[in-house]
Formats: C-alpha cells, structure tokens, sequence
C-alpha cells in the first residue's frame, strides 16, 4: 500500500494543532475543568463493554476536532480498511496483517492472495480445542502412562509474553490441577527453577517457534529434551508424548523428536507480538479450557469490529491512540505507565512494551526517510496499589510528564471485605491528584510549616485516562488486548511507520550468533569486533576458566 501523503508535519491539520499548543499549552486541567462543569461526564465514551474517562488530558474540543483531522489527512481510515481487507500493509516484509483474522467468526471471509483463510484459522481452533480437551480430561497420557500434570510453554517474544499475560491474567478460572509455567530466557536459570520440582512423566513441553530455529527457544528446547530423556531412561520416543510445537516447519519440527500431527500451524500474516490469540496460545486453552478460550476470542472480535466499523469520535482505540500522539509529540511526553488496579494483570505492562516498542519503535516513514518527530513512547507500568509506594512520586512531582493509563474493575473476582473498594478509591484518587494537585497555598491552609510547603506542592496538570469494565473476564481481556493493538496501529497510521515488522531485533541476534563459537572455541580465537567488545570476550574466556 504505496502512500502518496504529505510529510506528517506538513499536514494542515498537524500545523493547525502545533498552533494550537501554543495557544493552550499553558492551560491548567483546573481551568478546563472550571470552565465546564460537564466536562468529566463529557469527556467519556463507552463501548464494547469498556468505559473510558479521558476528561483529564490537556485537551479542548478544538484539541479534538484537529485529532480527528489529522487521522482523516493520515489516511486512517483507508489503512484500516486495508488492513481488514487482506492487503499487504507490512510492505518491507510484503506480507498482509491479519490478527483480526485470528478472532473472525467461521462465517467471515478474509482473502489473501485470493484465498479466504477463515476456515485455515478455525481448523487450527478445532485441532487445538480436540488436543485441549484430551490433556485436561487425562486422556492424554505420558510415556509411563502418567496423566499430564505439568505445562511448560517454551518460547521468546510474542510466543512467552502473549501466553504468560495471558495465563496470569485469566488464572482465577484456570484449571488448578494443572501446573503451568514459562520460559523464555535462555540464562539456564530459566530452565532450572521452571522445571525443579516438576516430574518428567507428569511433564508436557510446549514448543512455539515459527521457523524452528529462534536461538533462544531452540537452546531451552534441547534443554527440555536432555531434562526429560534423563528422567525417562534415555527412550526417545518418550519425546513424542511429551512435547508439541507451534510452528510452520514440518521437517525440522519432525528432526527433533516431535510428531507433526502434534505440531499446531500459524501463518507469516500474523506478527509475533499479535499472535496470543493464534496457536501461540495453546497453553492458554490448557489453562482456561476451549470455551473461556473462545469467549476471549469474541471480545477481541467485538472490540475488532468496534474499531473496523465506528466514526473517530465515537472509536475507542482511534480516540486514545490520538491522544497519545498529541502527549507525545506536542507535550513532549516520553513515556506511558500502564497501571492496572488488578492483581491478575500484573503481566500486561510487560506484554504491552513488546505490543507498543516492538510496533512504533521506528526512526524511519513507511517511504524509507527518516523521521522528524517522536514515535513510540516507552510503555512501563506495575499493578496498583503496589505502584504507589514505588514510581508515583516521580510521577506526581517528577520533572517528566508521564501520562497514564489506569485500569479498572466494578467488581471483585475474589471478594474479600473491604479491598475492592479500597482499591478503587486510589484509582479515583491518584487520577485526581494527577489532574489537579495541590497549591502551595492549599498546603499552608492545612498548617504545613513554611520550609516545607515546596517539597509538599503538587503542580498537577498530569493527564490520563481512566479505563473501566465491569469484571476481567476472558472476554474483556481480549477487549483490552485488542483496544491496545488498534491504539498501536492508530499511532502508526498518524506517524507514516511500518508497525508490523522488527528490523531492530535483528542486529543483535546475528552479532550474537557470530560470537557464540568465539566463547565456546577452546583455541583462542582471533576477534574482529571494535577494541571493546574483543576486550569483554578475553576477560569472560578468563572468568570461565576461572575456578
């Protein structure tokens, strides 16, 4: 999809709103708010089942009307089309970007070269739900004939982040007989402590990588192997009963050990990072069961269609992405904390900077030039309450603007007394106190000795949203994955990037692969690299020998 827009900084409406700030740049949320005594119950759109506040962001309604021009003059809405329709919109890869595909209904039609790939998605469902339903009833058994009792998901990037958000976040109604874990890195420790108390015969490996040879995934997997051939007698055919794959690599899924009727495809139109919801998510149907696993799969349709089908000012995801654009390059906010007031959540933040950094983290337009304005913020969070006796002090008195994203719940899924509603009060408060502060004059009414006033000022004016749902439900976490996945793209879209490939993550992996043998080699090896880096590999060489 060949773009022929003007440069995003000499779009009319990007100019009108650099205008803009300057004329309301030092407006404080107390006089937006004190001007319009609506304006919290205003600023608010609900849809899907998500409530969004958006009141307090260092917007007017003029600030709104240029956003939304600006998304017309990017081509929003013809990039979103695209994207449902199939077309190759991740150009430097010529591939088509198709998670919705993912979520679709089995009566949808979405062509790629020609073909609808709707009955390919639910065929893998099928497969994955019949496999699903044999582990978690016992039908499955283990090489000695034991039931599977232990579910270790392997796999980096998209093929951890994904499954592990995904298992924490929807623990409260996973099946408890069974034990799940991750591991991504490949420090051994890893390795160790996921496997350490875990029996072999009990014990089913999961193996996600698309090609079937990522570094990382493969190193752990061997290690895998070698764990299990130990605790079984060195049988290698005890392999076929206790691992699986998601790949798209037959042969080399087959040269490992694994069966390949137990290997789960994926497709080259589905990026790592937007994959949860493919095959990459088999450890979480284990956790969940296949009708938790669908209903999430309908949120994240439902949110889909939400964003395909609804004008910009009514479109949740195309709202906050806009407002992300306006904090980032015309407030100068380098960051966005991520805070869910949900314990179950504390794994989204971390999912979220693979979604976000990974996607927007460019430096050059889909045309190859490079860019003059800021892209991707860096996403950060933890979970709240836990946050505030952490970070939130740089961000109420800090010198950065930090806006935030708050996220929250109506009700409990595990009650106990009072906690509820003392959480929610905090999320309530700290979007307050961010919003409005406290003066110095404020701090002397409450008889605070004259020295200390300063260090006891809130200035305030900090934005934020506030995002609520009723209960996190499996279909609400796909809402909320999906709302985020299409703020990605909306962010993209405005800034003319590419936000389906990772040229950026290759470097590193190719100069890694070079000095592997170096550190391994048992001659010394002559060394290439810059005065730096030959120094590091002799002083490790040294520290390995070193008893």
């Amino acid at each position: 999809m060949k773009s022929t827009l003007k440069p995003l900084t000499q779009r009319p409406a990007w100019k009108a709103l650099t205008a803009h700030h300057k004329k309301i740049k030092g407006l404080h949320l107390k006089q937006l708010f004190a001007a319009d005594s609506k304006r919290g119950e205003r600023m608010t759109l609900e849809a899907a089942g998500l409530f969004l506040d958006y009141s307090k962001n260092r917007i007017t309604n003029e600030t709104l009307k240029l956003l939304f021009k600006l998304a017309a003059e990017s081509g929003l809405k013809a990039r979103i089309k695209a994207m449902f329709n199939g077309e190759k919109i991740n150009i430097t890869e010529n591939r088509a970007v198709l998670h919705v595909a993912l979520r679709a209904p089995k009566n949808a039609r979405i062509l790629v070269d020609g073909g609808n790939v709707v009955p390919e998605v639910h065929a893998v469902l099928n497969k994955m739900e019949a496999f699903s339903k044999r582990v978690r009833s016992g039908a499955w058994k283990g090489h000695t004939g034991r039931r599977i009792k232990n579910i270790v998901n392997i796999g980096i990037g998209g093929s951890d982040l994904g499954p592990v958000m995904a298992y924490e976040a929807l623990k409260h109604y996973s099946d408890r007989s069974l034990t799940f874990r991750f591991v991504s890195n490949v420090d051994g420790i890893d390795f160790v402590e996921a496997t350490h108390d875990l029996n072999p015969a009990e014990t089913l490996f999961i193996v996600s990588s698309k090609t079937f040879t990522t570094l990382e995934t493969m190193t752990n997997a061997g290690s895998a192997r070698d764990w299990l051939l130990k605790g079984l007698g060195r049988n290698p055919k005890a392999v076929v009963k206790h691992f699986v794959a998601v790949s798209t690599s037959a042969e080399k899924v087959s040269a490992f050990g694994i069966d390949t009727a137990n290997m789960f495809g994926f497709w080259d139109w589905v990026g790592g990072r937007y994959s949860m919801d493919s095959a990459i998510g088999l450890s979480t149907m284990l956790a969940i069961g296949p009708k938790n696993y669908r209903a999430m799969l309908a949120g994240f349709h439902e949110l889909d269609e939400h964003f395909h089908t609804t004008p910009f000012a009514q479109n949740l995801p195309v709202l906050m992405g806009l407002l992300s654009v306006w904090n980032t390059d015309f407030f100068g906010a380098e960051t966005v904390a991520v805070l869910p007031y949900e314990q179950y959540l504390k794994r989204f933040p971390a999912y979220l900077q693979q979604l976000t950094m990974e996607s927007n983290g460019k430096h050059v337009t889909l045309a190859g030039k490079k860019v003059n304005y800021q892209t991707s913020p860096v996403y950060w969070g933890e979970p709240g309450t836990n946050g505030q006796h952490s970070f939130y002090q740089l961000i109420h008195q800090g010198t950065r603007l930090i806006p935030c994203d708050f996220i929250a719940f109506g009700q409990a899924l595990t009650k106990l007394g009072r906690q509820h509603d003392i959480l929610m009060a905090n999320v309530f408060a700290q979007a307050e106190a961010l919003a409005f502060g406290k003066t110095a004059e404020e701090v002397r009414v409450e008889g605070t000795n004259g020295a200390l006033v300063p260090h006891r000022v809130f200035e305030g004016n900090r934005p934020s949203n506030v995002i609520l749902a009723r209960r996190l439900t499996p279909e609400v976490l796909g809402k909320l994955v999906a709302l985020y996945e299409h703020i990605v793209f909306t962010q993209g879209t405005i800034w003319n990037v590419n936000s389906f490939d990772q040229w950026g993550v290759e470097l590193g992996k190719a100069l890694a692969q070079r000095i592997v043998p170096e550190l391994e080699s048992k001659a010394t090896p002559k060394l290439k690299h810059d005065s730096s880096t030959n120094n590091l590999i002799r002083h490790y060489r040294k520290l390995k020998i070193t008893s």
